[in-house]
C-alpha cells in the first residue's frame, strides 16, 4: 500500500517536461569544453543484446565495447518508438510522434519535420554549431510530389543542418540514389528519374517478374524494382548511374561523415549519423562476409562497428576525441525476418538479439525500445554502467541544458533535461517513461502498463515479422522490476494503479 501511494503521488505530479528545469546542469572547466563537438550515432534495428559489451554471441564488435569501457554504458534507455520515423522524428524534434501520427513513411512522402518546426539541429545552430546528418533519412523529403532531376526541398536543409548526404528514404524502397544536400548525386541530365510507388514504370525487371534475377527472395511488399540484384518497394526509371550498390554504404558514409568533420574541425559541430545497417537488404561489403557466424545479420553488425571505429579514429587522428560528445544508440528493437530471405532466423544460434527481454521491432513488449545506449567524453564523464531510466527524446532539452540555452515554451515539449544521466553513470533520469509503439506504454522504474489495442486497429501486416507485439484488447500491467521478461499480468491484482498510469497517459496525450 505503502508503494502504490508512492506511485500514485508521482504519478499525479510528476511532468514529462519539467525535470529539465530542476536539473543541475553540468558545466565544464572551459567555455570551450563547455561546447563539445557532438555525434549521435543512431543505428537501425540493433537489439539490446546485439553487442558485445551487452552479452553478443557469434559476432564481435570491439570498438563500440570499447566505447563502453570508457564510457557509460545505459541498460534502461529507450528509443521513443519501436518503429524507424516515429523515433527519428522524436530524436530531432523532443515531441512525441503521436502527436503527428508519425508512422513508418513510404519513400516518396512529404517532410515530416516541417520548416520552421523547433529541431535539434536548429538549436544547436544558435550556439555557434555546424550541424551535418549522414545515412539514412527516412523522414520524408520535398513537398509530396518530387521531381528528382532538380533541387529536392524542403530537406534537411531547411530544418537546421549545413549539410546532409542521405539515403532519401531507406535502403529497402526506391529512390535507390544518394542525395547530396538538394541533389542526386551522379544523375545525369540526359538519363532522368522518375519514381512511382503505386504502378509500374519502365521496362526494368521486377522481383515479381524475374525472381531468378534476385540475390535474396523477398516478400510481395519487397519484390518491386530490382537494383543491384535486390528487389525494394516502389518502381523506378531511369537515372543509371545515380544508382547506389549496398556494398559501398560503409566506405560512403564513412567517408562522407570524415569529410564533414574535417570541414568543421575548427568550430563545434554536431554529426547525426544514421547507419542504414542493420536493417534489411543486409548486403554487406565482402570485407565482412564471414565476420559473424550468424549470416548477413551478423556480417551487416560487424560493418557497423568497422564503421563507428573508422569515424571515432578520424577524431583521434585530428585530436578531437577528446573534446567530442559521442552518444551511440538504436532506433528501435531487432527484428529478424523483415521481408527478404537472409536466413538471419536459421543462422542466430545461441546468439539473443532482445537480450532478456520479450518482442523486438514493432513491439509494446520492453525489447521494443529498451536499446542499448552509451554515452562517451573523454575527462566530463564519470564512467560506469547506469540503470537510469531515459529516451532518445531527452538528448534535446539535454544538450539545450549543457549548452545554457533556454527553450521556448512550445519547444521540445516532450524532453526532459537529463544531461546529468548522460554524463554521470551514478545519476538517475526520468521517473516516468512514454513507449510508444501500436500503443502507448508507461513505465517507472518497477512498473509498466500497456494500453489497450483493439484488433481492428492492429494492422495485420504484423502478424508476418515472427515477433510477440504485446498487444491486447485488455490493459496490461508488469512488474518490470522483478518480471522483466514480462510474463505476469497483475491487472486484476492493481486495477487502481491501472486507473491512475492510464490517467497519466490520457493527461500526456492532452499536452500541447
Amino acid at each position: 500500500m505503502y508503494r502504490l501511494i508512492l506511485l500514485s503521488i508521482l504519478l499525479c505530479f510528476s511532468s514529462c517536461k519539467n525535470q529539465e528545469k530542476q536539473n543541475t546542469t553540468v558545466t565544464s572547466s572551459s567555455e570551450e569544453q563547455n561546447k563539445p563537438n557532438i555525434i549521435i550515432f543512431y543505428v537501425d534495428d540493433l537489439g539490446y543484446g546485439d553487442l558485445g559489451c551487452y552479452g553478443a554471441i557469434g559476432v564481435e564488435t570491439p570498438n563500440i565495447d570499447k566505447l563502453a569501457e570508457n564510457g557509460i554504458k545505459f541498460t534502461d534507455a529507450h528509443s521513443p518508438a519501436a518503429t524507424c520515423t516515429p523515433s527519428r522524428y522524436s530524436l530531432l524534434t523532443g515531441e512525441y510522434a503521436f502527436r503527428k501520427n508519425a508512422a513508418i513513411l513510404p519513400g516518396d512522402a512529404p517532410i515530416l519535420i516541417k520548416p520552421g518546426i523547433p529541431t535539434l539541429p536548429a538549436m544547436l545552430k544558435k550556439a555557434g554549431y555546424k550541424t551535418g546528418v549522414v545515412g539514412k533519412w527516412h523522414l520524408g523529403i520535398g513537398n509530396g510530389n518530387i521531381d528528382w532531376n532538380s533541387e529536392v526541398k524542403p530537406g534537411p536543409l531547411e530544418i537546421g543542418f549545413d549539410y546532409s548526404f542521405l539515403l532519401p528514404a531507406t535502403g529497402d524502397r526506391v529512390p535507390t540514389v544518394y542525395l547530396e544536400n538538394h541533389n542526386v548525386v551522379n544523375l545525369k541530365a540526359n538519363d532522368s528519374l522518375t519514381v512511382n510507388y503505386k504502378n509500374p514504370i519502365g521496362n526494368d525487371p521486377t522481383g515479381i517478374s524475374n525472381p531468378e534475377l534476385l540475390r535474396q527472395k523477398a516478400d510481395e511488399q519487397h519484390s518491386q524494382a530490382i537494383v543491384n540484384g535486390i528487389s525494394r518497394i516502389g518502381y523506378q526509371d531511369g537515372g543509371k548511374e545515380a544508382l547506389w550498390v549496398d556494398e559501398d554504404f560503409p566506405k560512403i558514409f564513412s567517408d562522407k561523415a570524415k569529410n564533414f568533420i574535417n570541414t568543421n574541425k575548427d568550430t563545434p559541430f554536431f554529426l547525426y549519423f544514421a547507419f542504414h545497417d542493420i536493417h534489411v537488404p543486409r548486403v554487406p561489403n565482402e570485407k565482412f562476409i564471414g565476420k559473424s557466424s550468424m549470416g548477413l545479420r551478423g556480417d551487416a553488425i560487424a560493418q557497423m562497428d568497422w564503421v563507428t571505429g573508422n569515424i571515432l579514429d578520424e577524431l583521434k587522428r585530428l585530436k578531437l576525441d577528446k573534446n567530442t560528445l559521442v552518444i551511440f544508440t538504436s532506433d528501435n528493437g531487432p527484428v529478424l525476418d523483415d521481408g527478404y530471405e537472409d536466413e538471419a532466423e536459421e543462422k542466430l544460434g545461441d546468439h539473443k538479439p532482445s537480450g532478456p527481454f520479450r518482442g523486438g521491432k514493432y513491439s509494446a513488449f520492453e525489447a521494443g525500445t529498451r536499446v542499448p545506449m552509451i554515452t562517451h567524453w573523454p575527462n566530463n564523464i564519470k564512467q560506469g554502467e547506469s540503470d537510469a531510466l531515459i529516451s532518445h527524446i531527452d538528448f534535446y532539452a539535454s544538450l539545450a541544458s549543457l549548452l545554457n540555452i533556454e527553450l521556448e515554451s512550445k519547444e521540445a515539449i516532450d524532453s526532459e533535461n537529463t544531461i546529468n544521466a548522460l554524463l554521470n553513470a551514478d545519476s538517475e533520469a526520468r521517473s516516468l517513461l512514454l513507449e510508444e509503439s501500436f500503443t502507448l506504454s508507461l513505465r517507472t522504474k518497477e512498473w509498466k502498463y500497456t494500453a489497450p489495442l483493439s484488433k481492428k486497429n492492429t494492422p495485420a501486416w504484423l502478424s508476418n515479422k515472427k515477433i510477440e507485439m504485446g498487444l491486447s484488447p485488455k490493459p496490461q500491467l508488469y512488474n518490470i522490476s522483478n518480471d522483466i521478461k514480462e510474463q505476469h499480468n497483475v491487472v486484476s491484482d492493481n486495477k487502481m494503479l491501472v486507473k491512475r498510469m492510464q490517467a497519466r497517459i490520457d493527461s500526456i496525450i492532452k499536452i500541447k
